[in-house]
Parts: structure tokens; C-alpha cells; sequence
């Protein structure tokens, strides 16, 4: 199982959200390549990068932060938020990211979707379904549809996505452990690789994510836990390398 340390940028810095709100910010670091670089230093494989102001509709420095980032470290990195037209795709990964993760579009516009998946591939374009009490929110978690997870991500396989982000917004940054049950749901009725996020609180998440790895769950999203320093990442990562 992969780890991924969560970089969130908000106007070009590093900081956690609790529950995706805006007025619940912490601020880790005005150096997010300083972040970057330090979470390659202790061993990341991959990094997970999300532009705050983009999911928000907002003007910022975070694509090119982002840029400098990918040319910072020689690990993966996945990026997302704001994502919402081919062109913006083709961007983010001209800027050297490894693949992008959709949020928005997969609801409004998923012929989009579709779209970059035929012409970039489909291990290039990951799909972002949050989820607030079963139902998926969008537009930085503003706006709540009636569409749920399981339907949407039925939805993004037959367009030729074939794996996704899972995250409980409830539970984002609150440290209150991770949604094991509804993430094996998606993994096996799905046949999607899923990546879980949201509430990661100790290394016993990690081990309960490891129980249901065999239903197609491939990583989890590690964000506060780290920055806290209640989870250390040579620890989640040791442990999620284990046979």
C-alpha cells in the first residue's frame, strides 16, 4: 500500500483544512518545496498535491508552486483541484505532474472526464469522489449534490477511470480515524483502485486499510496525522509494506 503525504496549497502555502472549511485553517509552512523536500528525504513514493484556490474558485500562485515542487523532488507527485477542462489537465501535467485528480467535473461535466482519459490514459487521470453522509459535494465541498459515491464512481468506470480518490469530508483534518467500511464498499462494488483520504488519525488506520487491501484499496492519504506528528512516515510507511 502506498502513503501519501498530503500537500495542501493555499495562496502558495502549506496548510490543513478541517472539514474543508476556508475560516478552519492551520498554516504548516510559507515553503511548501521545503515540505516536499522533506517528505522525499524520509521516504515518500509519491506525493499528493491539492490546490485549495482552484477547488474554491479562487486566483493563486499553487499551479506554479506545484511546478516547482514536481522539479524539487524525484518522487511522483498527484495534483488536483480547480482541474475542470482539458486544457487545464494538459497544463498540470506539461508542469511535470505524474497524473491529476478530478473533482468537480466528474460530476458536472463527465464527458470531460472521458475525454482525458482517452487522450492522456487512464493511469494518468484519477478521479477525487468526496463524500458528506453518503452523498457527493463539490466545488471545494460547498455544494452538495444528491448523487452518491457509489453511483458516481459506477459512473467514472464506465467512462474509463479506473481509479479514485475516496474522501469522508466529515472527517478531513479531524483526526477522528478513517472511513474503513465505506472505502471497502466503493473498492468492491466498484472494481476501482481506491485511494483513501479523510480523518487518517494513527497507525491503526493504516492497518485497518491493510485488511481491506485486497478488495483493490492501494493507498491512503496521509495530511495532519503527519504534520502533528502523530503518525511518522517511516512508521506508516514500514508498516504498509508489510506482507
Amino acid at each position: 500500500m502506498i502513503v501519501f503525504p498530503a500537500i495542501d496549497l493555499r495562496q502558495g502555502r502549506c496548510v490543513r483544512l478541517r472539514q474543508g472549511q476556508l475560516d478552519a485553517e492551520i498554516l504548516y509552512s510559507d515553503d511548501p518545496v521545503s515540505v516536499a523536500r522533506c517528505w522525499a528525504s524520509r521516504g515518500a513514493e509519491w506525493l499528493h498535491v491539492v490546490n485549495l484556490d482552484g477547488a474554491f474558485e479562487l486566483e493563486s500562485p499553487n499551479l506554479h508552486v506545484a511546478g516547482q515542487i514536481g522539479a524539487a523532488v524525484d518522487i511522483p507527485v498527484q495534483f488536483g483541484g480547480g482541474l475542470r477542462a482539458l486544457t487545464d489537465i494538459e497544463q498540470a501535467l506539461g508542469l511535470g505532474m505524474a497524473r491529476v485528480i478530478l473533482g468537480t467535473v466528474a460530476l458536472r461535466a463527465p464527458q470531460v472526464v472521458a475525454q482525458a482519459v482517452e487522450r492522456f490514459g487512464d493511469e494518468r487521470i484519477v478521479v477525487s469522489i468526496d463524500s458528506r453522509e453518503g452523498r457527493v459535494a463539490v466545488r471545494g465541498w460547498r455544494e452538495k449534490s444528491e448523487i452518491s459515491a457509489l453511483a458516481l464512481a459506477h459512473s467514472m468506470r464506465a467512462r474509463g477511470v479506473r481509479r479514485i480518490v475516496f474522501t469522508d469530508i466529515t472527517r478531513d483534518g479531524m483526526l477522528t480515524g478513517i472511513n474503513v467500511e465505506a472505502t471497502r464498499q466503493l473498492a468492491d462494488e466498484t472494481g476501482l483502485r481506491v485511494i483513501a483520504s479523510g480523518g487518517v488519525a494513527s497507525l491503526e488506520d493504516i492497518r485497518a486499510l491493510l485488511e481491506i487491501e485486497p478488495y483493490g484499496v492501494e493507498g491512503v492519504i496521509v495530511g495532519q496525522a503527519l504534520y502533528t506528528g502523530a503518525i511518522s512516515l517511516p512508521d506508516a510507511m514500514a508498516l504498509a509494506r508489510r506482507p
